[in-house]
């Protein structure tokens, strides 16, 4: 659209139209399994809407970068907030021009659960893939979904039920993490990609301080000094850290050389999951990267800190709404790893967990057992299952052409 930098295709009235909306990375690679998935079964379908460059390989017609979504951060958006009512009113535009048979917002909250709100007025049939951890945090926003969406596709198990307490449609897909990662990972075979003698050595901690630069500043100093505590008092003790960009490195870097001097930390980008898999036990931050380690069968330690401020807020107006914040621990509905949060996670607690667990054989052969069993759980070939549910919304299931091959 003029203006705006959106600009759809027509289509014929009979063809299969799909919308798909991903604002970041993980949400570009959620829509790109979706995608394959979609043109398997129906390869003249046609996909457009916001993609990334892992969705426009998988066959998505982007009609504008998906950067100007990536936003993070209260002031981030403040700054760019304009911007983003543009290309809201834009896609608005667009959908109605291409007449897609349902839009499906990929993660990205914030952004799409107010466009699928307007499209849904509008007469649009519409889905959120990747529910917002209502468990965990502002429940409230069920309402919200509730008016934005027709149905919500889960990657947890636990959420459908959330939802339907609310008279909210919601399906568990499955994780495609799970599909992805194998039931036993190869840890001899990242060492050897990595370069990492397997002989005659100490163990190998991975640190992962996070992927966002706030997470790195609130946490990075944390890991470090803990990794320093550790080398101190278990000599031969090895350190490789998973860095997501060249920033977040040079940041972390700095904090090593105040928090633990002469320590020497291999510093990898790019390669999180080669580094975890490496590892005999990953310390890192809250998030995503949890369940990944639970994945690859890793013991870990969990910490996190907000800023002081969103930590008083949360508190005061009861905000978070669980016990447990590490997603192994809310899978499990039990504290299979430490998780420390706030004032627990200091340099001291995190090392004396670290070190609780590389002296206990048995209690790391139970968490791969239980890891095991989670990643059964979540293995449902979650591309398959999301695309069947988008079909089925737009009325093109069960199918009515053949699944061709992959």
């Amino acid at each position: 659209m003029p203006g705006h930098g959106v600009q759809s295709s027509s289509w014929p009235p009979g063809g299969l139209r799909i919308g798909l909306v991903a604002g970041e990375a993980s949400g570009d690679l959620l829509g790109a399994g979706l995608a394959r998935a979609l043109l398997r079964r129906y390869p003249d379908a046609r996909l457009e809407g916001i993609a990334g460059p892992a969705m426009q390989a998988a066959g998505v017609r982007s009609w504008a970068p998906m950067e100007q979504l990536s936003v993070m951060g209260l002031a981030e958006v403040l700054r760019h907030l304009p911007g983003l009512l543009a290309l809201r009113r834009g896609l608005l535009g667009a959908f109605e021009r291409f007449r897609p048979h349902v839009v499906v917002g990929i993660d990205a909250p914030d952004f799409n659960l107010g466009l699928e709100r307007r499209l849904r007025a509008r007469g649009v049939r519409t889905m959120h893939y990747v529910s917002p951890s209502i468990w965990a945090w502002r429940p409230g926003r069920v309402h919200a979904i509730a008016r934005a969406v027709d149905e919500v596709l889960c990657l947890l198990p636990f959420e459908p039920e959330l939802y339907a307490a609310h008279g909210v449609a919601a399906r568990f897909v499955g994780h495609p993490m799970a599909d992805d990662i194998p039931l036993q990972p190869n840890h001899a075979a990242a060492r050897l990609e990595l370069g990492v003698d397997q002989a005659g050595q100490g163990p190998l901690v991975a640190l992962l301080p996070g992927s966002r630069h706030g997470e790195v500043e609130r946490v990075g100093g944390l890991l470090a000094a803990a990794a320093g505590l550790l080398a101190a008092r278990r000599p031969g003790i090895r350190f490789i850290a998973a860095m997501a960009s060249p920033s977040l490195r040079a940041r972390f870097g700095a904090q090593l050389a105040a928090h633990a001097p002469g320590v020497e930390v291999r510093l990898v980008e790019g390669r999180s999951r080669t580094v975890m898999a490496a590892a005999d036990i990953v310390l890192l931050a809250s998030g995503t990267a949890t369940l990944e380690a639970a994945l690859l069968k890793r013991p870990m330690v969990v910490a996190y800190r907000v800023a002081p401020l969103t930590a008083g807020i949360v508190r005061g107006l009861r905000l978070m709404k669980t016990e447990r914040f590490a997603l192994p621990n809310l899978l499990a509905g039990e504290m299979l790893v430490p998780e420390l949060i706030q004032d627990a996670a200091t340099p001291e607690r995190i090392a004396g967990e670290a070190e609780a667990l590389l002296d206990d054989a048995p209690r790391r052969a139970r968490l791969e057992a239980r890891f095991t069993d989670l990643h059964q759980l979540l293995r449902r070939d979650a591309d398959r299952q999301a695309a069947e549910a988008v079909l089925a919304m737009a009325g093109r299931w069960p199918p009515t052409a053949p699944e061709t091959s992959p």
